[in-house]
């Protein structure tokens, strides 16, 4: 039931973040649902996939379907509210990274991956929604651009792993893990820490 949860709040998190970039693009309500549901379940889709876990879980309990539905008609009403939060779409994507990175995790561990495939695996189930977000609103995705987005999945991964050698239940590591994911995120925006510029001498060469 804990983990069920958590997953739930994700695909909450992730299909109000999906309606919010759909409505910026000002997208009609089929493309709005869309793409808060491909937002939503993207990731655990390649995820599924990936550790041979078909029919993939949306396609076998309906409460996420029914929940991301849920979400677009919530996101819809209360879209005057939601704009006047500026950072609102960056926190729904942010608190969903979070919330599907650790979920990733404990799908890889019921697998019986190693936990550096478990990172990996967190990785794809919190990044690829908004990848696939990204792409079909015509934008570069975030993943590949030099924000902290991916980096801040890998780093809280990892340190569940670490967190969980303490002698703390299991559920506050999951939870301390979410909250690093987040907070790196956060962080890392706030005070504009960014990956290398690879380009950076081209440019000045240039």
């Amino acid at each position: 039931m804990f983990y069920l949860t958590i997953d739930i709040l994700g695909t909450i998190a992730f299909a109000i973040s999906g309606v919010l970039v759909a409505m910026d693009k000002k997208l009609d309500l089929f493309g709005v649902f869309i793409i808060a549901f491909v937002t939503a379940v993207g990731g655990g889709t390649l995820r599924d996939l990936l550790i041979g876990n078909t029919p993939v879980i949306w396609m076998r309990e309906s409460i996420y379907a029914l929940t991301i539905l849920g979400a677009v008609i919530f996101a819809i009403l209360f879209r005057e509210r939601l704009r006047y939060l500026r950072k609102s779409l960056f926190l729904f994507d942010t608190i969903g990274i979070g919330l599907y990175t650790m979920i990733g995790i404990e799908k890889g561990l019921q697998a019986n991956l190693i936990p550096i495939m478990c990172i990996a695996l967190g990785t794809i189930t919190a990044s690829f929604g908004g990848v696939i977000r990204d792409i079909l609103c015509n934008e570069i995705p975030v993943i590949f651009r030099k924000e902290i987005y991916a980096t801040a999945c890998i780093l809280g991964g990892g340190s569940y792993f670490l967190i969980r050698r303490l002698p703390i239940i299991e559920e506050y590591a999951f939870v301390a893990s979410i909250l690093v994911v987040i907070g790196i995120r956060l962080l890392a925006v706030r005070y504009k820490i960014a990956l290398p510029n690879i380009y950076r001498n081209e440019v000045n060469k240039g």
